[in-house]
């Protein structure tokens, strides 16, 4: 019994110890499976990591080579490497940056990169947000606080180029030549005026804080104002003294030469005997909108032409129908750019009327906004134009043909105008050489 006993003991220790082992083995078993497993799951993210960055390097690549410069325009720039490094950059800021973003922030930034990086200073990259602003500000419809801003190169700055009549900037004592230090908190010094613009403008009823430095102040001026919806009325015209006809064009929009036309008319129908056209502190705008106003003032010829980087040659011509039979005297500054130079220069190349104030700003070449196919647009300098005896002022401006600097301090302290007293005296002037 005891053998038989010793005997049962040992077939269930043999028993257990074979259970044991199968046991172990599945346990193994399962452990290598689980590893397969996790190693397929793994195997088919990376692949499709990989094919989802191949897409992007695909799609980038097809972009540069179908885009906007027409079919089949093959990219200088786009290729594989490119699109690879971007998708890199891409994958280190998603693991590294601390601050939220969106994949559209990104791509903004690389478009307006590839911009900036032309050291165009008119280039400039446009969301669709931006370019149907600024439609709607080429319409003459905008909200803010009724300046005009411009960038002074010799001080890296934008100053304020002059204010609206009875706008926000205008109750809040700007003045010209004020020079834009910071909007709000942020320095604007070495801002291109469309970027100073963009901090200025804001929603209706909010308050924009400037800081500026005026000429002959010690310290700096401090200014809260409110924007405001501003329906820009681009033309002012009174008859002065003497039945001299003043007309003030501030910038050329759309709805500029309509309202130039309307208070010419007006002006003769009161019987002025003069013009004075007063461009200071015009920054430009419409080329086509300053042909059109020197088609109510020149003789039949060229208005002005351009020649962009192929050497074509466009013209703006006038069919002399509605030459102005009036002297005219055109009241520039420094900060009379672009489509005033176009409209001061072939009035002075015409000999139609003479030219009084300071040296114009000098911007003698032409931007021309394209856009793109998904709603966004690029703004680029596409050419360069010349007045009718063919000069390029770009970088020099038209000179007067009778230099006024203006007294500051006597038109802010006093409202004296010695500039537009001495476009008066030149209407004087024609008239007494007329007889």
């Amino acid at each position: 019994m005891e053998e038989m006993m010793q005997d049962n003991n040992t077939e269930d220790e043999i028993s257990s110890k074979a259970k044991g082992k199968d046991s172990d083995k599945k346990f193994l078993i399962g452990i290598i499976c689980g590893m397969l497993v996790s190693m397929c799951i793994l195997g088919i993210v990376l692949i499709g990591k990989q094919a989802y960055r191949s897409y992007r390097m695909d799609k980038a690549i097809k972009a540069g080579s179908y885009g906007e410069s027409g079919e089949g325009y093959s990219s200088k720039l786009v290729d594989e490497t490119l699109a690879s490094k971007i998708v890199t950059l891409e994958s280190v800021i998603d693991k590294y940056y601390l601050n939220e973003y969106t994949t559209e922030d990104l791509e903004t930034g690389i478009y307006r990169g590839m911009i900036d990086a032309l050291g165009d200073k008119y280039g400039e990259y446009y969301t669709v947000d931006e370019i149907k602003k600024a439609r709607e500000d080429s319409d003459g419809v905008f909200g803010g606080i009724g300046a005009y801003i411009s960038y002074d190169e010799d001080l890296n700055c934008c100053i304020i180029a002059g204010t609206m009549e009875g706008g926000p900037a205008e109750s809040a004592g700007l003045r010209e030549g004020d020079v834009i230090y910071k909007v709000d908190d942020i320095d604007a010094q070495g801002m291109e005026s469309s970027e100073v613009v963009k901090y200025v403008r804001g929603e209706v009823g909010t308050v924009v804080h400037l800081t500026l430095i005026r000429e002959g102040e010690n310290n700096t001026i401090e200014v809260d104002i409110t924007r405001e919806y501003i329906d820009s009325n681009t033309v002012y015209s009174e008859l002065m003294e003497d039945n001299i006809g003043y007309i003030g064009i501030t910038e050329f929009d759309t709805v500029t030469s309509d309202q130039f036309v309307e208070a010419l008319a007006v002006l003769k129908g009161q019987g002025a005997r003069g013009i004075i056209i007063d461009l200071r502190g015009n920054l430009g705008g419409n080329l086509d909108t300053a042909c059109d106003i020197a088609r109510n003032i020149l003789p039949e010829g060229v208005i002005v032409y351009t020649i962009d980087k192929y050497d074509n040659k466009k013209e703006y011509t006038c069919d002399g129908e509605h030459e102005l039979d009036l002297p005219l005297v055109m009241l520039v500054n420094k900060y009379s750019a672009s489509a005033s130079e176009v409209l001061t220069g072939a009035v002075k190349d015409y000999g139609k009327g003479r030219v009084v104030g300071t040296t114009t700003y000098g911007k003698g070449i032409v931007q021309t906004i394209v856009p793109l196919s998904d709603g966004s647009a690029v703004k680029l300098t596409t050419s360069s134009y010349y007045t009718p005896n063919g000069i390029c002022i770009h970088g020099t401006g038209i000179v007067p043909d009778v230099e006024v600097e203006l007294d500051v301090d006597a038109y802010y302290d006093n409202g004296f105008d010695n500039q537009l007293d001495a476009a008066k005296a030149e209407i004087h002037k024609i008239w007494e050489e007329s007889y």
